[in-house]
């Protein structure tokens, strides 16, 4: 039983870590691009979070309203969980750009 919450937590938290940054509310109304057809289409931006800054791999040409998800938190009183990878790079995978982090197999 403690093998399987174990196993549900370690997939639980991989995926957050990928994950688009949420604020605890309900998510701004602008979307940041994450799509890609090839590395090159991918770029590591700020995306912001309730700790400040949040590097994440995403489409060269989408803005990333880092500013506007901080003036969200501070004006919801909310706080986030502060910590981010360190992003070595970006990726093109099954069409999204990803995050390539310290330990990955892939070339800088």
């Amino acid at each position: 039983m403690r093998t399987s919450i174990a196993l549900a937590l370690s997939v639980l938290l991989c995926a957050c870590a990928h994950a688009a940054p949420r604020l605890l509310g309900p998510p701004i109304k602008a979307e940041v691009d994450y799509s890609c057809r090839v590395d090159a289409d991918c770029e590591i931006k700020d995306i912001g979070s309730c700790c400040g800054r949040q590097p994440a791999c995403v489409n060269k040409d989408s803005p990333t309203f880092a500013e506007r998800v901080r003036e969200e938190c501070a004006a919801r009183h909310e706080e986030g969980v502060c910590g981010f990878p360190d992003v070595r790079g970006c990726s093109c995978v099954e069409g999204r750009c990803t995050n390539r982090v310290e330990g990955d197999d892939a070339a800088p």
